[in-house]
């Protein structure tokens, strides 16, 4: 929670995009700049910045802090995409944020949403090991446990306007929407622009300008 409400309050210039990460993790959001102390044997002031947003980390980060920091990326990736409005049956209905598979987010997804909106919308949590139940997703993160079937999953939710969202080698470039990758000691996502365009999902220039491009690599005109 600290994370999330540290990283909505704060604001800094723009700074370029790739700050290298000497030890320790880092997430920012919203034009900020954050400093992480993670106990004496990680460095005290970590500066990593974007637009809005963005996530530098090294392997040798508890997975419990990997996952606080993509939960609050989650909870971002929600502000700058844009669903059709017949994604939603009416004004009050919730984005809803779906888990497939294994759950390595425990109780951080829920803490994180708690209580926020997006544009004027609540959110809601979802979990299962059964992609039809979680078709009615608006946004789906996709377990590295579910890494031997996306090609059945993403046939399932063909014709939905759900946004994708993995970590597994080559999910974007398989018809995912947005996959977290580790890049050196630094992890970035990948947008793959065609599958969110399937999906009738407008993703904000914003969030593009951060993201690796898979598919229709000159459009980054978003929203």
């Amino acid at each position: 929670m600290y994370l999330k409400k540290t990283m909505q309050a704060a604001a800094t210039p723009d700074i370029p995009r790739d700050v290298p990460l000497v030890a320790g993790w880092a997430a920012l959001w919203a034009k900020l700049l954050f400093y992480v102390r993670i106990g004496r044997s990680m460095l005290a002031g970590l500066a990593c910045a974007l637009a809005f947003g963005f996530l530098e980390t090294q392997a040798a980060v508890p997975a419990a802090k990997e996952y606080e920091v993509k939960a609050a990326f989650l909870f971002n990736f929600a502000q700058y995409v844009e669903w059709p409005p017949e994604s939603f049956s009416t004004p009050a209905t919730p984005i809803i944020i779906g888990v497939l598979g294994d759950d390595p987010f425990g109780s951080v997804l829920d803490q994180t949403v708690r209580g926020e909106t997006v544009k004027s919308r609540p959110i809601a949590i979802h979990r299962s090991r059964q992609i039809e139940n979680l078709r009615h997703c608006h946004l789906l993160f996709i377990s590295k446990s579910e890494r031997g079937r996306l090609t059945p999953i993403f046939a399932k939710l063909a014709g939905t306007h759900c946004l994708t969202v993995g970590e597994t080698d080559r999910f974007a470039h398989n018809g995912g929407i947005i996959n977290f990758r580790l890049q050196g000691a630094n992890v970035r996502f990948e947008i793959n622009l065609n599958a969110a365009r399937r999906s009738g999902l407008m993703i904000s220039s914003k969030l593009l300008r951060l993201a690796i491009l898979i598919g229709s690599a000159q459009a980054k005109e978003g929203t």
